[in-house]
């Protein structure tokens, strides 16, 4: 009966995507030795060990957005989700490479590009909890199947370059920001009772007008 234990061995961006996704680089491993394992249908969920790393004074005012002042960290500095993934692992003895892909996005209102945004540099603790089916042949031949055990996880410290890289790449220079339609609209008429030609110069005329805004 197949015993899978999991790793993460490493991360880089997605060649090519036409979307921003990681491609975490997974390694299974059977502790039955010499046993044949047809397949396995695996699933992740990732977590973001928030407590698990230091922060800078830069780092702690921009995460003031998701867990207040540094003085409240004791109670709102938790592990998050972050994302869930599924692949399929090929028929493999012994050991198997996979890759596990995770789509990220650049939109600022959702908290886990809000973390990754904040920070400037080091690692980002990620925990990995995986379940799954696994198909693999009996003493007689017939296939057999089974889950993959509850408790199995795995931690792996991501470079926060890697996720900063991926998003030069898909957005160079610039930020993604989702809006309400309503303040859309005020935003999209004021740029055309001014004349202004692009966002940017709408934004800055505002940045430097705070009443009017």
């Amino acid at each position: 009966m197949p015993d899978l234990n999991f790793q993460v061995t490493g991360v880089e961006p997605a060649a090519r995507g036409l979307t921003p996704l990681l491609h975490f680089k997974l390694e299974v491993r059977n502790a039955s030795a010499n046993e044949e394992v047809h397949a396995v249908i695996l699933q992740a969920q990732i977590h973001i060990e928030s407590t698990q790393r230091q922060y800078g004074d830069e780092e702690k005012k921009k995460l003031a957005d998701l867990f207040g002042t540094p003085d409240r960290w004791g109670q709102t500095l938790r592990t998050r989700l972050w994302s869930h993934a599924c692949i399929t692992v090929r028929p493999f003895t012994d050991v198997a490479e996979a890759i596990l892909p995770v789509q990220c996005t650049y939109d600022l209102n959702v908290a886990a590009t809000k973390y990754f945004y904040a920070l400037g540099e080091g690692e980002v603790p990620l925990l990995f909890l995986f379940s799954g089916t696994v198909f693999y042949p009996g003493p007689d031949g017939r296939l057999q199947v089974q889950r993959v055990s509850w408790d199995r996880e795995c931690r792996y410290r991501m470079p926060v370059a890697v996720w900063q890289a991926l998003m030069e790449e898909h957005y160079p220079n610039s930020a993604w920001v989702s809006l309400h339609r309503g303040v859309f609209e005020r935003l999209y008429a004021y740029k055309r009772r001014h004349g202004l030609p692009t966002w940017e110069q709408t934004i800055e005329r505002l940045l430097g007008e705070p009443d009017e805004a």
